[in-house]
């Protein structure tokens, strides 16, 4: 890779999603992770590269070879419920690898994805001005990370994204997005429980790829925090039930129930995110965020494909 290109911290699903898009766009990336994804885009312009990003002294040298213009952090531990079991491991893992890019990257752009769990679900919705208050492990850390970096560096984007979903396949593992897991529990015909008491503003994994990738390389000033959820505020039962009906399978496999005592009990009452700011973005105006139906109506296909 040329020096000038975008590196993206964190193999992820929205990792991998955000490398695709910016190669689209003529940009070459790294894509960058302990281990090798089993899902790197197979897109010319995208190429991977083993890291530790706690390490400090291996950010140094792969941002002296690099020598990265954009820095793309999609990284650290991102399980709810294991944050909550090891809540000092998790802030050290998301800030120290936050730490370590800020330092070695110079004066590149560094845009953080950050997560709607900085808030404590007391409000149905929550823009760039609402204080942050943290109700979980995982959003502890989140805010701690974002602390740092906007102390540590002059060019640097928090980006908070709401609950984000598109396809996965079957074998992708346990950490399956919401969506992906409904569907496919739902075309096997096994029933889905989900919290009728737990909501979000769900965004489709190309519109956060699309908006990232736009805020990123704009030349125009951008907000140092920025938020991005979907249109629609819904339940997951409801968002459930949404899928159920775009795959075909039968309505009655959603089973609602009190997020008391599932895995969602630690999330915030509403992981809502809305933003003052984004649409007034030159690089950013133009898109246009799909709502719940028309993602699941757009991912459907896929997961058909695989039954």
């Amino acid at each position: 890779m040329s020096a000038g290109g975008t590196l993206v911290v964190g193999g992820g699903f929205v990792g991998t999603a955000v490398a695709r898009r910016l190669a689209e766009r003529g940009e070459a990336v790294t894509v960058t992770s302990r281990r090798r994804p089993g899902h790197l885009p197979d897109t010319r312009g995208v190429r991977w590269q083993a890291l530790d990003a706690t390490d400090a002294e291996a950010c140094d040298r792969l941002s002296a070879r690099l020598r990265p213009r954009r820095v793309v952090l999609v990284h650290g531990p991102s399980d709810v419920t294991w944050c909550e079991e090891h809540p000092e491991r998790a802030v050290a893992a998301h800030t120290a690898a936050a730490a370590n890019l800020a330092a070695a990257a110079g004066d590149a752009r560094l845009l953080m994805i950050s997560t709607d769990n900085v808030f404590d679900g007391s409000r149905p919705g929550n823009t760039e001005d609402t204080p942050p208050s943290p109700a979980n492990a995982y959003g502890r850390a989140k805010l701690r990370t974002e602390e740092r970096l906007l102390g540590a560096a002059a060019d640097v984007v928090v980006l908070r994204v709401s609950l984000v979903y598109g396809h996965e396949p079957a074998d992708a593992g346990k950490w399956l997005n919401f969506f992906a897991a409904c569907a496919h529990r739902l075309l096997r015909g096994e029933p889905v429980t989900a919290p009728h008491d737990q909501w979000t503003t769900p965004a489709h994994v190309d519109d956060v790829a699309e908006v990232t990738a736009a805020v990123l390389c704009t030349e125009a000033p951008v907000p140092p925090v920025l938020h991005l959820g979907g249109p629609d505020r819904v339940s997951r039962a409801a968002w459930a039930s949404v899928v159920a009906e775009e795959v075909g399978a039968p309505p009655q496999l959603v089973v609602p129930t009190p997020r008391a005592g599932t895995r969602y009990a630690s999330r915030p009452e509403n992981t809502c995110l809305r933003s003052s700011l984004l649409g007034r973005l030159p690089a950013t105006e133009a898109i246009a965020v799909r709502g719940v139906r028309e993602g699941a109506r757009s991912l459907a296909a896929a997961f058909g494909t695989e039954c």
